[in-house]
């Protein structure tokens, strides 16, 4: 490497050190006796003995990759049955499956974008969109987080003929719920596209005879003309992967123009039978989805006296996924690696990952937290909470 480079790549790093943004993988045991209140695996699925069964029984029937992309060689009926059932659950025509929600966000928006295409975002939309943003060669606007009067100013009056309202329906750091229902009349308004991220509501979210079928199932969205909606599979679903859903036109458009998916391997076959048996548990286990709500609430109500009294409040989500403002970096880092110590895995947001620049701890709620950990959880945390300066 260059002297330049590593001159370079040294000063980057005295930085991150500086400022307490050095990031190191902490690798887990397969028996680790922790709280998990830090993975994204919010229905318990990821260890259940039938998904699991599913993904070795795939495995040895498939082999252990897909072998190709999926134009190629790499569509198995497993593929296809997922994709069918996906788009079943979440109320939506047709669904495309790619191996990584990542891909499946950069997919859509590449595949719509272009100089054509207004992009107006949410500014808190997550990474992978932004990226795609980025790659789309889009001109690209950022509205005020959740106002719909603000997209809507962007909107007005744009040059070009075609134009993408980007958000996501529960966001991945402060669990906030977006104004769906109005972004969809603001959609129909100026004729635009509204893409909706369900990373972290798909599984959670929904109500009556749609629980944990996402924040789009049983409303005006699903099915309409004007929505494409993205998922991961590997979160509420225990799985690995991701996809995209909407009409026949627009899976129609991406098997032929989205680069991530056209130049990829397909999703392993062991992952895609993991995230069907993920789906068909949501569908016949309702009860998951209220239980992770519940337990989220559960978490709160326990940290709520502390936080009352530093003058705080836990930012309270719809979903799974809350999170504590903390004063800096420095002291989120400590607090996670304090509640580790203690038997807890949180989460901890520091710059560039947190939107508002405001370093937090992530608490994920999962559906099968006994009441036990939730108030061993709460009690850790809260030794933790009262020793800050």
């Amino acid at each position: 490497m260059s002297a330049s480079m590593i001159q370079w790549l040294e000063r980057q790093a005295a930085v991150r050190d500086r400022r307490g943004l050095v990031r190191r993988p902490l690798p887990r045991a397969a028996d680790e006796q922790f709280i998990d209140l830090a993975s994204n695996d919010y229905l318990g699925l990821a260890a259940d003995p039938r998904v699991v069964a599913a993904a070795a029984a795939a495995a040895t029937l498939w082999g252990a990759g897909a072998t190709s992309s999926r134009l190629v060689a790499g569509t198995t009926s497993l593929h296809l049955d997922l994709e069918q059932e996906l788009a079943m659950l979440a109320g939506m025509e047709t669904a495309l499956v790619f191996s990584s929600g990542y891909l499946a966000n950069i997919g859509v928006i590449t595949a719509l974008g272009g100089p054509g295409t207004l992009i107006v975002a949410d500014e808190h939309c997550h990474a992978s969109m932004i990226d795609g943003f980025r790659l789309s060669r889009s001109r690209t606007e950022s509205f005020t987080h959740n106002s719909v009067e603000d997209a809507g100013r962007l909107l007005s009056d744009r040059p070009e003929p075609r134009a993408l309202i980007a958000v996501e329906s529960l966001y991945s750091v402060l669990g906030d719920e977006a104004p769906l229902a109005g972004l969809l009349a603001l959609a129909e308004e100026h004729d635009a596209v509204l893409l909706i991220d369900e990373a972290h509501s798909l599984g959670v979210t929904g109500t009556g005879n749609f629980q944990g079928c996402g924040s789009v199932a049983g409303t005006a969205l699903a099915g309409h003309p004007n929505v494409i909606m993205t998922a991961t599979l590997s979160k509420a679903l225990g799985s690995q992967g991701g996809a995209v859903l909407g009409s026949a036109l627009v899976r129609e458009h991406l098997l032929n123009r989205a680069r991530s998916f056209i130049f990829d391997t397909g999703l392993a076959p062991a992952s895609a039978a993991a995230a069907l048996a993920g789906v068909r548990i949501i569908r016949a286990e309702p009860w998951r989805a209220e239980s992770v709500r519940s337990n989220a609430a559960a978490l709160a109500a326990g940290l709520a006296p502390v936080l009352a009294a530093r003058g705080a409040a836990l930012d309270r989500a719809a979903g799974a996924v809350q999170s504590i403002a903390m004063p800096s970096a420095e002291s989120a880092l400590a607090a996670a690696r304090a509640a580790r110590t203690a038997g807890v895995r949180i989460g901890c947001f520091r710059p560039p990952s947190v939107p508002d620049g405001i370093s937090r701890l992530r608490l994920t709620a999962r559906a099968t937290l006994s009441p036990a950990e939730i108030d061993d959880s709460c009690a850790v945390l809260r030794g933790i909470l009262e020793e800050l300066p």
